[in-house]
């Protein structure tokens, strides 16, 4: 849960204070710097929304846990956050690149119209977007003890992270590539996504809110048992201890899904959301294709062609 915690944060962190680096250090380049203030009260005002968004949802958790009906929850926080989590890396991955433009466009037109109050929303929603999904996400992990996460080592450690990158690529210290290196933790996050929905489905077999064609497609236990106690009872019955131990099973399980004996469907599904992200990302827009076509046709009737 901690490393969940750490790279959810660390990620969701960074791109905050990336956006709102962006539009400060513009501001100040442009000799409106006074209007910083501004930026950084919607910032301010969306971490207590968030906040509040977290106490909500615990609430509601918790009127779900007094009905018995906190493992549906449990189950509808996994689907969400692994389609939000899905989401967020191909959002990234298709603005990383024209990011700061959009920023800089957004805040001259806020300051050719002096609307201050655009500028104070617009950074309100960007910082409350990565907090509210970040809320989302803790839940998902933690099984709606979000309180928990928050006061976790890993949720501490990735804001720290976060801070100190944002604040070494915005003095110039720090020569990173944004696009490799949000495709680097984009790798990570599609791992936790697909764990989340193989997780949720493995819940929804566990209360028979669906079936199963093949309960046990194969069990691994006695290389890596998915818990200590499965290591106890592998150990008491065959009198031979698995390879693994199983808090090693424990960690993969958190941070990826893993599990020992999957049923056909939780294969399936994480085999498909892979196949599914391959041809997400290698298949062009018809766009793109088209303009690469149009360039190449000028290209052999260009005269050095000939």
């Amino acid at each position: 849960m901690e490393l969940q915690a750490l790279l959810i944060t660390f990620r969701e962190v960074l791109e905050a204070l990336l956006i709102i680096g962006i539009i400060t250090t513009y501001l100040k380049k442009t000799n409106h710097g006074h209007f910083t203030k501004y930026v950084w009260l919607g910032a301010g005002l969306a971490i207590l929304a968030s906040v509040g968004v977290a106490m909500l949802f615990q609430v509601v958790f918790t009127g779900f846990a007094a009905m018995g009906s906190e493992m549906y929850l449990k189950i509808g926080i996994m689907l969400v956050s692994s389609v939000l989590l899905t989401q967020m890396v191909f959002w990234m991955a298709k603005h990383s690149r024209d990011l700061k433009g959009n920023m800089e466009g957004k805040m001259n037109h806020f300051i050719s119209t002096g609307n201050i109050v655009g500028m104070v929303i617009h950074s309100f929603l960007v910082v409350l977007r990565e907090g509210v999904e970040t809320v989302f996400f803790f839940a998902a992990i933690t099984g709606g003890d979000i309180g928990a996460a928050m006061q976790g080592w890993g949720a501490i450690t990735g804001v720290v992270i976060g801070g100190v990158v944002a604040y070494l690529f915005f003095k110039g210290t720090m020569r990173i590539s944004l696009k490799s290196f949000f495709k680097v933790t984009g790798a990570f996050i599609i791992l936790i996504s697909a764990g989340l929905l193989v997780q949720a489905i493995s819940m929804m077999q566990d209360i028979g809110l669906i079936g199963s064609v093949i309960p046990h497609l194969y069990d691994l236990t006695w290389i890596l048992p998915e818990h200590p106690i499965d290591y106890a009872h592998f150990l008491r019955d065959t009198g031979t201890a698995p390879l693994l131990s199983g808090d090693v099973g424990i960690f993969l399980k958190a941070l990826f899904g893993y599990s020992s004996m999957p049923s056909i469907e939780e294969v399936m599904a994480y085999i498909g959301y892979f196949v599914a992200i391959y041809f997400l990302t290698s298949t062009k827009p018809k766009t793109v294709k088209v303009k690469e076509e149009v360039q190449a046709g000028v290209k052999d009737l260009s005269p050095q062609a000939k």
